[in-house]
């Protein structure tokens, strides 16, 4: 080699295209987030996926340009080696490299920091876990609706401290490399079935003390029929919650109580072994009747907490019969119109084969039954019923998500036993003990009915409660 031959430092970056390209990527890249990243900052970005672009997909391509040009500039001084032309001064060359990689780690960890910094808290926002992932959507959708919709995804679904939030990471790897590859379930699993559930101690009840002593509340039902005048109903029935001493709560959770069992399907749906015991150390067990002792050795035993009956408290789905008895009640649906129960039913009940069909045939099939029946009324309350069909379709996309195969009772909701087995999974007077004692089915152990299916129950005149008609 002549002196002549000899490359300086900027010609073995320029030389070789691997370089040339970790350039260009980490340049686009560096200026598209110093970019993007004041307008996040400021609060202006609306759409779920900008989050994933500016602290996820661009600081990949950043990372991927600085290691493409130590690999162009390695190549091109192999070339210089291998006989193009040789370093005289390889000491000086060896640290000029050793510098520039030096000066882009430094680089790398500063913004490498940021954004993954960035990165973390933005996969645990509420966009991030509802919007960011079409999958999510009919969670994302019923959250918005349910008394837990000011609480953040990542209160009840990551447990505290560094290992919750590593498993949770995990989890997320893998149902990200579900949806890239299309292989996630449909519909998705909830917590319970999939065996993601937080332990109640670490999220429930960092709200919901056990000790707190609820009493028993009344709760009042409102039904409508489907005859012709949409006829209204009350049910009126005093609940004994109770507290750790008493009642429901105290029943299953109370002071040294615990409560096992056994669930024959991923749902938790069927449950045919049950184990409590008691404040003073006493055990019994109770089987139901026909339950092989060893399939029941092969069933998966889960201690109970309160999600095995609060089991949708933040992703509540309604039946049919329920989210239209509930739109009636606060108006959004007007009762006065005639059978308005009854068409509703039918409509909503009806399969669909896209959003786009439901969006069509839902008010149109309101329409054409008034148009129909009742011609008068298209002309008088045309407005209305126009109306009332487009409440049946936001219903209806509450609900349910053909893509998804979400529709009316795919997540079964254990509070209560009127709309799936809930309390009845147990307490159906078919679990016994060795000495014949069953688990309860008696109504009176849970709630009081003091009204059923009443137009003007006088118990409400009583308490002086004032139902609002819409």
């Amino acid at each position: 080699m002549t002196p002549e031959d000899k490359r300086p430092f900027i010609t073995l970056l320029a030389s070789h295209w691997v370089s040339m390209l970790g350039v260009a990527l980490a340049t686009t890249a560096g200026f598209s987030w110093l970019f993007v990243l004041p307008q996040h900052l400021r609060g202006n970005v609306d759409n779920p996926y900008i989050g994933i672009v500016i602290f996820l997909i661009i600081p990949a391509i950043l990372f991927l340009g600085l290691a493409l040009i130590p690999v162009g500039i390695f190549l091109a001084r192999r070339r210089v080696v291998s006989g193009l032309t040789a370093v005289a001064d390889r000491r000086s060359a060896w640290r000029r490299l050793g510098v520039f990689i030096g000066l882009m780690t430094f680089v790398n960890l500063v913004i490498g920091s940021q954004a993954t910094y960035r990165a973390v808290a933005h996969m645990e926002t509420d966009q991030f876990c509802g919007q960011s992932c079409h999958v999510m959507k009919p969670e994302f959708t019923a959250w918005k609706h349910a008394p837990h919709s000011h609480v953040e995804c990542v209160e009840c679904h990551i447990a505290p401290g560094a290992s919750g939030w590593f498993a949770s990471k995990m989890s997320g790897t893998r149902q990200l490399l579900a949806v890239i590859l299309n292989s996630h379930p449909r519909p998705i699993e909830s917590a319970m079935e999939s065996n993601r559930l937080v332990d109640s101690a670490d999220t429930c009840e960092r709200c919901h003390a056990r000790s707190r002593e609820v009493g028993s509340p009344v709760r009042i039902v409102t039904a409508f029929k489907d005859d012709e005048q949409n006829t209204r109903s009350e049910t009126v029935l005093s609940i004994r919650t109770g507290g750790p001493g008493d009642g429901i709560h105290g029943a299953h959770m109370g002071p040294g109580i615990r409560i096992r069992y056994a669930a024959a399907d991923a749902k938790r749906q069927t449950l045919p072994w049950v184990e409590i015991r008691d404040g003073k150390g006493r055990v019994q067990e109770f089987t139901a009747a026909g339950v092989k002792p060893e399939s029941l050795a092969a069933m998966p035993k889960y201690e109970m907490q309160c999600v095995d009956c609060h089991n949708r408290p933040a992703h509540s789905f309604q039946t049919t019969d329920r989210a239209v008895d509930a739109a009636l009640k606060a108006g959004e649906l007007p009762a006065t119109l005639p059978f308005l129960k009854k068409t509703a039913f039918e409509v909503l009940s009806a399969k669909y084969a896209n959003d786009d069909t439901a969006a069509r045939e839902i008010p149109a099939k309101v329409t054409q039954f008034y148009q129909k029946n009742y011609a008068a009324l298209c002309t008088t309350r045309g407005a209305e019923i126009t109306a009332a069909g487009q409440t049946l379709l936001s219903l209806y996309r509450r609900n349910v998500f053909p893509d998804l195969k979400v529709t009316w009772g795919t997540y079964p909701n254990n509070l209560g036993h009127n709309d799936s087995p809930g309390c009845f999974r147990c307490h159906d007077d078919g679990h016994a003990a060795a000495d014949k004692k069953t688990i309860t089915n008696d109504c009176s152990a849970c709630h009081q009915l003091v009204a059923v299916d009443e137009a003007s129950p006088e118990v409400l005149k009583t308490l002086g409660i004032t139902l609002q008609k819409p």
